[in-house]
């Protein structure tokens, strides 16, 4: 049958209503940190169920979340942690999770650098950023599909500039 996963992180706070139309349809979302403001997940649980971990803003928050997580899908083991790579390398803290829950997929945010990867057999996916533009990173948001263990990984690109709305 196969699931169709929306994959988020560093938010910061800001909940853009395109995520509406992008994660429509899915079966669960992952956000990998950064959340910024627990009105950002309750949004994202209107659209599907979420799996969030806390990040480095997120410390302290009354909504905290464990800072890693691993999780299975359609038979798939999926880690997500927020701080995986850091100066373009993968943290000591970051390596040794991975190489005690050995998973299959790791979803991580913190660099807001979309980016997909594979180390051996395990697929690294970092979905960027879906909180206000910073730095000159484009906003981006990811999705993951998995079907008898198939992980197909996917970016998608936001627009610059997040439309603003209040929650009816």
């Amino acid at each position: 049958m196969g699931m169709r996963i929306g994959v988020i992180s560093d938010t910061h706070g800001l909940f853009d209503p395109a995520l509406l139309g992008h994660f429509r349809g899915v079966d669960r979302i992952i956000h990998a940190g950064d959340i910024g403001d627990g009105s950002v997940i309750e949004r994202l649980e209107d659209i599907a169920p979420v799996i969030a971990v806390s990040g480095n803003i997120d410390d302290g928050q009354s909504n905290s979340f464990p800072f890693e997580t691993v999780i299975e899908l359609e038979g798939c083991r999926i880690a997500v942690r927020h701080i995986v790579y850091e100066g373009g390398k993968i943290t000591k803290a970051a390596q040794a999770f991975l190489d005690r829950e050995q998973p299959d997929v790791c979803i991580f945010g913190h660099t807001h650098q979309p980016k997909i990867g594979w180390i051996g057999n395990m697929l690294l996916l970092n979905p960027g950023s879906a909180g206000p533009k910073r730095f000159k990173l484009p906003r981006s948001l990811g999705m993951l599909f998995i079907r008898n263990k198939t992980r197909r990984p996917r970016l998608i690109s936001m627009s610059d500039r997040a439309e603003i709305s209040r929650r009816s």
